[in-house]
């Protein structure tokens, strides 16, 4: 059973990984506009769905690719990559923040700043791309001038290239500035304003722009759009990079390896904890994650684990689970951005679920330790039987539907009850108990 469901496991993950990113269905004939959309967390996963993406355009020779932008934000490293393949695209790119309510935060800025058209949705906003520890801290203060300084150069590099507001690009990332989309029109920051995508491609259409060492005339009204949605592997990739799913499958990878620890050679759970591991660590490259947090969180699971072992009196319990909840509210809380922490419903349900399913078992642990022995020589003590002969010194008595050769200091009649007091060697200790005798298995061994 263990060795099928972990061929199932494997099976599920080489399938995930060799699925196709993108939807490579042929598009309509003649040049059309690509529209990929992308309204996640800016990491690896949406890196290489652009890739992928522009490829296809340029397979396709197509007018336009239209990339529908709402994003918080993310990696530095994603976001340079993805502008990389924006500038080096033999195709047009418009970056379209929208729909009504969407941002262009942080890493989205630069990427709007590298697009050949910037557009943006009415009731979108765009700014606030100060750089950040996604690790979870403040920098020190050389390290952090190094990171802002090169950060403003390449934001004022890309507006420059592109004829916007470089003093503006520059301001969004030393001091954090954002703009309404009306505001950001006004201050150049983007070329246009459209109320939809067929609003924006016929307000581009015939709009020259410069592309490699020549220049290209935009051909997009009435063209025929083709969307390209990402593809299995990216969406559930993309779905990992969710602060709550995050955490809820690092609870499972800490509940998995504790019950490898507690039962070793179990193989499913440490197996089952061991990948719910390895995604959650995928997830935490896209988000501001504290790892103090993750680290009280696998010091909770040590503490629980040390209370079956150790009598603490459920002192190292109560530890566990105030290290628990630490590092769960550590975890993601170390931003100001509600999108990239995990709510408060999944974070307070975790960790109370957490707190009462270790301290059950651990109550259970504890009353197995504390029950009284029902085998071996300490089981028979106390146990209560019946004298089948006379014991004067000697005898032998009927307990636990046996026969046992006993004695006893005190004489004791045939019949009377018994209650055992001890064991030496395989004889019995008994004296006489007071009340009816209890009634004696039948077929007794004789000991």
């Amino acid at each position: 059973m263990t060795r099928s469901v972990c061929r199932v496991l494997i099976a599920a993950i080489v399938f995930l990984l060799a699925v196709p990113g993108v939807t490579l269905s042929a598009g309509p004939p003649g040049k059309g506009v690509l529209v990929a959309t992308i309204a996640a967390p800016i990491g690896p996963v949406t890196a290489d769905y652009l890739s992928a993406v522009i490829g296809r355009a340029e397979e396709e020779d197509a007018a336009l690719l239209v990339v529908e932008l709402d994003t918080p934000g993310g990696l530095d490293s994603a976001m340079r990559e993805m502008v990389q393949a924006i500038l080096k695209s033999r195709v047009p790119v418009a970056v379209y923040v929208s729909p009504q309510g969407a941002r262009s935060a942080s890493a989205g800025v630069l990427i709007t700043l590298a697009a050949d058209v910037a557009a943006m949705a009415p009731g979108t906003n765009i700014g606030a791309a100060h750089p950040v520890n996604m690790g979870g801290g403040a920098m020190d203060n050389t390290m952090s001038r190094k990171v802002e300084n090169d950060a403003a150069a390449y934001a004022r590099s890309l507006a420059a290239g592109r004829g916007r507001n470089v003093d503006w690009a520059e301001s969004a990332v030393r001091e954090s500035a954002s703009l309404s989309e009306k505001d950001a029109l006004d201050k150049n920051v983007v070329d246009l304003v459209a109320a939809s995508l067929p609003d924006l491609l016929a307000r581009i259409d015939g709009r020259e722009i410069r592309k490699g060492d020549g220049t290209v005339i935009l051909r997009t009204k009435g063209a025929p759009i083709t969307r390209v949605p990402m593809g299995l592997r990216h969406r559930v990739l993309s779905a990992l990079a969710n602060p709550n799913i995050a955490y809820i499958l690092m609870m499972i990878g800490v509940y998995g390896i504790y019950f490898e620890l507690a039962s070793p050679g179990a193989v499913f759970p440490g197996i089952v904890g061991g990948i719910s591991l390895l995604l959650g660590f995928y997830a935490l490259q896209t988000l501001s994650a504290n790892y103090a947090g993750f680290l009280l969180i696998l010091l909770s699971l040590l503490l629980f684990f040390l209370e079956l072992k150790v009598q603490s009196h459920g002192a190292l319990a109560i530890g566990g689970i105030v290290a628990m909840a630490l590092g769960s509210l550590m975890l993601f809380r170390d931003t100001a951005d509600p999108y990239l922490r995990v709510s408060w419903t999944v974070l307070g349900t975790m960790v109370a679920l957490s707190a009462a399913f270790f301290a059950a078992v651990i109550s259970l642990a504890v009353r197995s330790q504390l029950r009284k022995p029902s085998t071996g020589s300490e089981g028979m003590i106390g146990e209560i039987g019946e004298a089948v002969t006379d014991i004067d010194r000697k005898g032998k008595v009927h307990v636990h539907g046996e026969l046992w050769d006993a004695r006893s200091d005190r004489p004791v009649r045939k019949g009377e009850p018994v209650i055992v007091k001890g064991l030496d060697g395989m004889m019995l200790v008994v004296e006489q108990r007071e009340g009816p005798a209890e009634s004696p298995q039948e077929g007794g061994a004789v000991r």
